[in-house]
Formats: structure tokens, C-alpha cells, sequence
């Protein structure tokens, strides 16, 4: 079995908070709060796995935690090049 990444936004007591997959785009859920959001994500990822079976298609593969950790630091390093303006090694 497959495992997705999962991202959590919290954008702060009057707003929902968000959860989406890297990996499986437009592929979101929601809720009232943390737990609320994580009780909706598993019918997001069937809803989102049965849309591409009626397709045809095949999910795309996950990321691995190793890669998905890699990537996460380029993008942290490409957003403080980008504030600072200055290169980082």
C-alpha cells in the first residue's frame, strides 16, 4: 500500500485548516480544526484515487519521507536566497 505525504496548514483560530498531498495535486481536505481536517482526508484521497480509476490512470507514486525531506530544504534554502538575495552554500 501507498503512503502520501500529508501537509497540515493551520492558518490560525478563525479560519479552517487545510490538508493537502504534495504528491496528488488538487487532492485537499479540510475541517474546523486539526482533527476535524484528519477525519476528512482519507475520503479526499478515495475520492481523488476513484477519479483517476474512472480514468484509467494510475495514481502517480508517492515520495519517499528521505526525498520529500530533501526537497523541502531546497525550497527552504531557495526561499532565503530569495529574501536575503545572497547565495547560500
Amino acid at each position: 500500500m501507498a503512503h502520501y505525504i500529508a501537509l497540515i496548514e493551520d492558518a490560525g483560530p478563525d479560519r479552517a485548516v487545510g490538508v493537502w498531498f504534495p504528491d496528488l495535486p488538487g487532492c485537499t481536505s479540510g475541517g474546523d480544526d486539526i482533527d476535524e481536517a484528519l477525519r476528512n482526508a482519507p475520503e479526499a484521497l478515495e475520492l481523488y484515487a476513484e477519479s483517476f480509476e474512472e480514468d484509467g490512470k494510475p495514481l502517480p507514486p508517492p515520495t519517499s519521507g528521505k526525498d520529500f525531506a530533501n526537497k523541502m530544504q531546497r525550497i527552504e534554502t531557495m526561499r532565503v536566497t530569495s529574501a536575503t538575495g545572497k547565495s547560500i552554500p
